[in-house]
């Protein structure tokens, strides 16, 4: 799914959705039971506190679930994505795929809007493989602007993954404007529907083995 118009190179892409959850077993096994589908292990985030599971969306994105890592001590620093405030699992923001990452941050903060420097992190697999990657800093501001991620020459984790096709992406805010010009100036748009509304609100539809299902503040059958 084509996210941006490329004009700051090769096109960008929705790389994946974030449903960030205070408990990630009770998360992982809703899902699963909701979908027919379960989410399968990605791994832990060293010195972040967070471990995932990942599940495909089709198109080379993905759905990643990450929660706290019981295995870890807690970090020195808040988790990303607002996870120790939350009571509950919630599609908290969204990532786009590009190339050249730091060239992306300076046309973004050359047209008003600063993404954060692109950092470097890595995690083991559960095979023991390991995956690096750069993004600019996720969790910031209400979660409308997508991060950015460049996967380098690591292979994409979508591969392989049990996939539920995306049927739907849609997000409420109450400044649909400011929304549009952030995305603008980060060389990607919103690949769904955009509507106005009291507080930012992402939800994204799926199709499971037992109908679709929505993920946004939880997750529903519908």
């Amino acid at each position: 799914m084509t996210a941006g118009s490329g004009a700051d190179g090769p096109p960008a892409v929705l790389d994946h959705l974030v449903l960030a959850t205070p408990d990630l077993s009770a998360t992982v096994a809703e899902v699963a039971a909701l979908t027919g589908v379960r989410p399968v292990p990605g791994g832990s985030h060293p010195g972040r506190g967070t471990r995932n599971h990942l599940l495909g969306l089709g198109g080379g994105a993905y759905l990643e679930i990450i929660g706290p890592d019981p295995e870890q001590p807690a970090p020195d620093r808040p988790r990303w994505f607002g996870i120790d405030a939350l009571t509950g699992p919630r599609l908290v923001t969204w990532a786009v795929r590009v190339t050249g990452i730091a060239d992306r941050v300076a046309a973004a903060r050359a047209r008003g809007h600063d993404p954060g420097a692109a950092v470097a992190m890595s995690r083991r697999t559960p095979d023991g493989g390991r995956l690096a990657w750069q993004l600019t800093p996720p969790g910031t501001g209400d979660g409308s602007a997508p991060f950015l991620l460049d996967w380098g020459a690591t292979p994409h984790p979508s591969a392989g993954l049990p996939v539920l096709p995306l049927v739907a992406l849609r997000a409420v805010h109450p400044d649909p404007a400011a929304a549009r010009a952030a995305w603008a100036a980060l060389g990607v748009r919103w690949p769904g529907e955009l509507t106005a509304g009291p507080d930012v609100r992402l939800t994204a539809v799926v199709e499971g083995r037992y109908g679709r299902v929505a993920f946004g503040r939880g997750a529903v059958a519908v």
